[in-house]
């Protein structure tokens, strides 16, 4: 069986591994979800017994549903994934062709999604069927999740699961931290809009309205900007005693709607969207703390000034939010009061860039500082840092990606559980960071010791490692207690036809992290064409030490090409100046150093024939894929653009003006990053022609599609050959198998034009 059909039968190698690990909060307990195998497209429930390392199933879809072969759930999703989950478990989400997405209908799959959650899911990235996602109370004692809208509740101590009675389609259920209540959004069925009502589940059945209002006002939800670009999924937050909820109200109402339709399904209506659209309004976000017994607090800061909502925690000791600006540039950490709903600032984010908080902070420590993830760009350092109340906590050669959460100590103190690299890009592992700065001075620990890229779950003194490497297939699961081994959990998936060894490099005076995959068989002094598979958009990465990452630019390089990918400046995992070059200009930046490194990879690698040179991408790669042809016809001969955001003015508020400022304030910046304006060039002459293969799903809620069919009318306009491929019912995701049928369509593209 060939590469693209035995990735699209196994979701690129996906089915059948765990993923979405949970540990209960004094270790005795690992949840997780898993297929029944590798072609198995549904994920059911499972817990591991820390204690005698067993496992046993949860919840079957199959067994809760009445009829699940009925049911043809064309997406779904799980937590949210790391840039290795995207360019890894994915598969090439943004940059390899396309990114995750919707599978195609399967009888065996269970679960079908109403418009909320089928959003939720889209910008989640992940598509699975079966149990897409779960949450359970601290101390994983219960466990809620959805079956085709309905609400289950399984009981982690005795085993039983119970369909829980709800007024409506269930997304995003929760329960309360005493695991007597859960809570949970629905669709309330009205014209005009989404209404998301938020509504609590008391232990005696009891289902009430906790809010809810009119069409264009949700409640319980994260907005489009906060999920898509801020990594927020979430809209409430449980008071940890149970007794009350933060909850986000959100309201649309000032936003343009707009109407996408799928041309290939003439029979049914066009689907509106409300779209905060670069330079126009965004939605409305405040938060209140509801009490169950009807009790309101609204939350009280500048939201005119500090429009955007990106993060939520509340611990013991309260919540704490993180507000920012429109353009980004300057953030807030503030402390809420759960009585009056008054704030006080804890910390101030600051760049002339943007704020790039990290991952898993802010957070109160146990002592009552506040930890916050950010910069250290003074007294000759460069480097992406955790700070107590201003106090640095991490050495400024640890690049912190993200704080996992809380290890015990001999010291009564706990430590830090972070995810960071150290000195190489490609390469992520766990560290122990001590809170409590005494004469030793900062203390950062390294935990994983062999090369690639390690993630941590924890719980108690339960520590939940999976590693990824270029020495193995997949992912490891590897449960530790303290310093004892339980044991692995255990994986179902695929074993991939072979196993890539791309040449990791890191060229030009920049240190841009590059690597080149050559086909199986290569002889040395053979030339090659090159194939430059690109991403290049901020806050990802491309060049990663996991072999899954170039499964199928193997493929692509036994079909007789070099493979280049290349991680430019605006990529992270290097330093904060390395990101932040680009800021209003990632044009200029970005092709700069793909060519610039495309050059100096053909110094060390004399087979690369830079006479012969295609570019391939998705989404910004897309972008990056016409705009390297369209500007540099002398380096690149085709370029196939799969959704590119064509013209930045079509493109979200938070995205585009946190790297390019606001449309009106600078109209030359957009028009200098815009494919339009250069499609509308004259051709001057016949080396300036370069064919372009564009592919687009029609479907497409976040790069709509008239991104693509705008460029193709520009490109018509001034005779610059192309072709279009509309994905009917594709989404800015085209899983299911259309992102492997579309590799041999792309295959013949590139045998024509090189």
């Amino acid at each position: 069986m060939d590469y693209p059909e035995l990735a699209a039968r196994t979701r690129r190698f996906s089915r059948g591994a765990p993923r979405a690990v949970t540990v209960a909060g004094d270790g005795s307990r690992v949840l997780f979800l898993r297929s029944g195998g590798p072609t198995d497209p549904v994920d059911a429930l499972w817990l591991l017994d820390v204690a005698d390392g067993t496992e046993r199933l949860v919840a079957d879809p199959a067994d809760l549903l009445a009829d699940p072969a009925a049911d043809t759930d064309p997406t779904a999703a799980g937590p949210v994934a790391d840039p290795v989950e995207l360019a890894v478990a994915a598969a090439g989400a943004r940059s390899t062709g396309v990114p995750g997405a919707e599978p195609t209908v399967d009888t065996k799959q269970a679960g079908a999604p109403h418009s909320t959650e089928r959003a939720l899911r889209e910008r989640l990235r992940l598509s699975a069927s079966g149990i897409a996602s779960y949450a359970t109370d601290p101390a994983a004692r219960i466990a809620v999740f959805t079956l085709d809208g309905r609400l289950f509740r399984a009981d982690l101590v005795h085993g039983d699961v119970v369909e829980v009675a709800v007024s409506g389609p269930v997304v995003d259920p929760r329960p309360d931290p005493t695991g007597q209540r859960l809570a949970y959004v629905t669709d309330a069925a009205c014209d005009g809009g989404r209404v998301g009502q938020l509504r609590v589940v008391d232990s005696d059945g009891t289902d009430t309205l906790l809010a809810g209002e009119d069409a264009g006002v949700t409640w319980g939800l994260a907005e489009f900007v906060a999920a898509e670009e801020f990594d927020r999924f979430r809209g409430y937050w449980w008071a940890p005693d149970g007794r009350s909820i933060l909850a986000a109200r959100v309201d649309e109402s000032r936003l343009p709607r707009w109407h996408l339709h799928d041309p290939g399904d003439p029979a049914s209506p066009p689907r509106s969207v409300a779209y905060p659209r670069s330079g126009g309004p965004n939605a409305e976000v405040s938060l209140h703390l509801l009490d169950l017994d009807g009790g309101w607090v609204d939350v009280h800061w500048d939201r005119e000034t500090y429009p955007y909502l990106v993060s939520v925690e509340w611990a013991e000791t309260g919540p704490l939010i993180t507000v920012l600006r429109r353009l980004q540039q300057h953030g807030l950490v503030l402390a809420v009061d759960p009585r009056t709903g008054e704030t006080q600032v804890h910390a101030e984010l600051a760049d002339p860039r943007w704020v790039d908080p990290v991952a898993g902070t802010p957070r109160h420590l146990p002592d009552g500082r506040v930890l916050v993830g950010g910069e250290l760009a003074h007294d000759g350092y460069d480097a992406r840092c955790l700070f107590a109340d201003g106090t640095l906590l991490t050495p400024p050669s640890l690049y912190v990606r993200r704080v996992v959460g809380w290890l015990p100590n001999r010291n009564g103190s706990p430590d830090l559980l972070v995810e960071g690299s150290d000195g190489e890009p490609s390469q992520q592992h766990l560290f122990r960071v001590r809170t409590a700065i005494g004469a030793g001075g900062i203390d950062a620990r390294r935990l994983t010791g062999d090369p690639g890229w390690h993630s941590g779950t924890v719980g108690g003194d339960v520590l939940v490692v999976q590693s990824r490497s270029l020495d193995q297939a997949g992912s490891t699961w590897t449960v530790w207690h303290g310093d004892r081994e339980v044991g692995p959990l255990r994986s179902l998936a695929a074993t991939p036809p072979y196993a890539p060894r791309p040449a990791l490099e890191r060229v030009t005076d920049r240190r841009l992290p590059a690597a080149v995959v050559y086909p199986g068989n290569h002889v040395a002094g053979r030339r090659l064409p090159v194939l430059l598979d690109v991403y290049g958009g901020p806050g990802h990465q491309e060049v990663v030490a996991a072999r899954s990452a170039w499964l199928e630019r193997q493929w692509w390089a036994d079909a007789g090409y070099a493979v280049v990918t290349i991680d430019n400046r605006g990529t992270p995992g290097v330093a904060p100046s390395f990101e932040k070059v680009v800021h209003r200009r990632l044009a200029d930046v970005i092709l700069a150093d793909q060519a610039d490194a495309l050059t100096a990879l053909a110094g060390k690698h004399p087979d690369l024939d830079l006479g012969r040179v295609a570019i391939r991408g998705w989404s910004f790669g897309g972008w990056l894929a016409a705009l390297a042809v369209l500007r540099r016809p002398d380096l690149f001969r085709c370029a196939i653009a799969g959704a590119p955001v064509t013209d930045w003015t079509l493109y979200d508020t938070a995205y585009t003006e946190r790297y390019l400022g606001m449309p009106t304030d600078s109209p030359e910046v957009y028009a200098h990053h815009s494919l339009l304006e250069l499609a509308a060039e004259p051709v001057r002459g016949s080396d300036e022609v370069r064919p372009i293969l564009l592919v687009h799903g029609l479907a497409d809620d976040n790069v709509v599609a008239a991104h693509t069919l705008r460029l193709s009318a520009a490109l018509l306009a001034t005779g610059r050959p192309h072709s279009v491929i509309p994905l009917t019912g594709a989404t800015h995701m085209a899983a299911g198998g259309t992102a492997e049928r579309l590799l041999a369509i792309e295959l013949d593209f590139l045998r024509q034009h090189l």
